[in-house]
């Protein structure tokens, strides 16, 4: 008894975006079809596709030990394989953060060691070096060969105290709280993290699962919190029903899981698992539901979270009940209820991100195509109306024209040059903009605040140093602000004058903001400093802890520096480009109609072959307008699209 249900919606949500990537790759075409294709609008089409291409569905499972978060991740996803397919029994615990997904090069385990925490390299640039990984071969035919390949997964070792400590898996305070004072070893787990691969059907079809043990991990790999989770798409918190909300839960829920959100709850779930231990006889069906019932309220009230998003289930019944074909008791598991969520909510909302990427990234260029394709045609019908009301047997009539069009091409020259002029100035103030992001005023930055962070000692200090860091790089965006400024009216004032001067249709023209890359600091910041301030990295006080959150916020913050970097040179090199379009049609109409005025004035062609000639072609600007609606269409872009042209009878 499989997950047929969210395998067909995760099928569904698959075949959409493929069907959306090849009607992005038949718009690219479109444009280099007709000539309207530049190198800016080729890069910001082609990151989109390959965007696509590599989307993933990632589910993070959040819980601390013993709530029954592998075993729900086993009878979500891997009951077919019949065998509890990742180490869950009771004592036996995944002890690494652990990646599932499809990998076409093979199935494999890669497991990194637990003395990596004491490097600054971070998790990203392990990942780009698999030869720093033990890696354990998979033999995706055998579930049982499988099952014995990830118990890998919850080996630990024994190390001395000191060592414990460095790595963040030792604490005083609770270890005394147990009765353990100056142990000779401590037992830790063996791994940091874990990255499988095999192809199972829903990691094929693009789903990714993370698996995050405990506060232990949460509380000392920052990257964790501040970049893996928040690139999943849902985080499924996981309680245990008889316990409830406990303070370790609470920390976790607060520190880790919600700011890894920036405290939006959407895309949030929680498990409250293990429903079947609140079964009693005594109290009969009824009390059980009323106890669930009380459980839930009560999870949803401390956790500040929407009742709907608590999902009460006993992962135990519902795997027994998949790998049994027993459905009364898949039924009593309750699991049904959650894979609906999971089906419906997450790829719907997964869905609507996508498409609101695609509208942000390429609706203005699909918007200027229909634009532009809309005033050539526009242009070529004006002009095939005036010219069959024209007496062109008046030769005094047809000389005014051609004098009156060598009018229109002289001014268009002059001010074709006064738009180069433009262009120039233009091309100075952008390249202040781009240099205010330089990475050399950020590396000033970033090493004037390791230094005074090297000089203090204190918890206050730290947090001072690293709000001061965040304020300054805000300040560096604060800088662009007047070029910026600058930049938006020049773009205007060129954007006016060609309308104005020659009735060009009104295109407008995006305008770069630094507000978002200085509200997405701030959000790091913030999400930095709960990190900080959470039970377990105030209770360790470590300096490897510290150094690891300061490099994992570094390392955002330059990335969100550069993307304003790189956001500002695509928007320079772009934002003349359709009123460059629209000046070269110009030229283009007024070539062509003085080409045709010389034909009827030299007697070259009769008045009437010349009006089947304008006749003629308008059937390929139509053509070529018809095909970006169809492609829009089928992109389901938001765009006002104008009314089709009706050619005058």
């Amino acid at each position: 008894m499989s997950n047929l249900y969210f395998k067909e919606h995760l099928h569904e949500y698959t075949q959409w975006r493929k069907r959306l990537h090849e009607a992005i790759e038949m718009y690219q075409e479109w444009r280099i079809r007709y000539k309207l294709s530049d190198p800016h609008s080729t890069d910001t089409i082609l990151n989109i596709v390959d965007g696509l291409k590599t989307d993933k569905i990632t589910l993070a499972f959040v819980a601390e030990f013993s709530r029954g978060k592998t075993e729900l991740i086993n009878a979500l996803f891997f009951a077919e394989t019949g065998v509890r397919l990742l180490p869950s029994a009771v004592g036996r615990t995944t002890m690494c953060p652990t990646e599932l997904f499809y990998d076409s090069e093979g199935s494999y385990i890669r497991l990194l060691d637990i003395e990596t925490r004491l490097e600054n390299t971070s998790l990203i640039e392990y990942k780009q070096n698999p030869e720093l990984w033990t890696k354990i071969d998979l033999d995706s035919e055998s579930p049982a060969q499988m099952q014995e390949a990830f118990k890998a997964l919850i080996s630990t070792k024994q190390v001395d105290k000191d060592t414990a400590d460095k790595l963040g898996l030792w604490n005083e305070r609770q270890a005394a709280e147990q009765g353990i004072i100056n142990p000779e070893s401590v037992e830790i787990p063996r791994w940091r993290h874990a990255m499988i691969s095999f192809p199972h059907p829903l990691l094929k079809e693009g789903l990714c699962i993370l698996d995050t043990p405990g506060l232990n991990a949460l509380g000392t790999e920052p990257e964790l919190t501040l970049s893996l989770l928040p690139s999943a798409q849902a985080i499924i918190f996981v309680l245990a029903a008889d316990t409830g909300v406990t303070k370790s839960d609470m920390d976790m829920w607060r520190n880790h899981v919600c700011n890894s959100r920036g405290n939006n709850k959407q895309g949030l779930a929680v498990v409250m698992n293990k429903i079947d231990s609140m079964w009693d006889d005594l109290s009969g069906e009824e009390g059980y539901e009323e106890s669930i019932l009380k459980q839930i309220k009560s999870s949803a009230s401390l956790l500040n979270l929407e009742e709907k998003f608590v999902f009460p289930v006993s992962a135990k019944q519902a795997l027994l009940g998949k790998v049994k074909s027993d459905a009364p008791l898949l039924e009593r598991s309750r699991l049904t209820i959650l894979e609906n969520f999971l089906s419906e909510d997450i790829l719907d909302q997964r869905r609507n991100i996508l498409m609101e990427t695609v509208n942000k990234d390429i609706g203005f260029l699909v918007s200027e195509s229909l634009s532009l394709t809309e005033t050539k045609l526009s242009g070529a019908q004006a002009q095939l109306n005036e010219f069959k009301k024209v007496d062109f047997d008046n030769h005094e009539m047809t000389g005014k024209l051609m004098a009156e069009t060598r009018d229109r091409q002289n001014a268009y020259m002059t001010n074709v040059e006064n738009f180069q002029a433009s262009r120039k100035v233009f091309a100075v103030q952008a390249k202040k903009l781009i240099a205010s992001f330089s990475n050399d005023k950020f590396d000033a930055i970033i090493k004037k605040t390791k230094e005074d962070m090297s000089k203090s000692l204190t918890t206050y200090g730290m947090k001072q140093n690293i709000r001061l860091l965040f304020d300054d790089l805000s300040d560096l965006l604060q800088d662009s602000v007047d070029t910026t400024n600058e930049t938006r009216l020049l773009v205007k004032a060129i954007h006016k004058k060609f309308q104005d001067e020659y009735g060009f249709k009104e295109i407008e023209p995006q305008l770069f903001s630094i507000k978002q890359y200085q509200f997405e600091l701030e959000q790091i910041f913030e999400a930095g400093e709960a990190f900080r301030s959470s039970s377990k990295t105030t209770m360790t006080e470590q300096s490897l802890v510290i150094n690891k959150l300061y490099n994992t916020l570094i390392t955002k913050a330059r990335n969100i520096l550069n993307q304003a970097q790189r956001d500002a040179l695509s928007w320079c090199k772009s934002v003349l480009t359709p009123l460059m379009h629209q000046i070269k049609d110009h030229k283009k109409q007024i070539e062509s109609r003085l080409h045709m005025l010389r034909k009827i004035s030299e007697s070259k062609g009769s008045v009437a072959e010349s009006i089947a000639n304008l006749e003629e072609e308008l059937e390929p600007l139509k053509a070529q307008r018809k095909e970006l609606v169809m492609i829009i269409k089928s992109m389901r872009l938001k765009l006002t699209q104008p009314e089709p042209i009706v050619a005058a009878a």
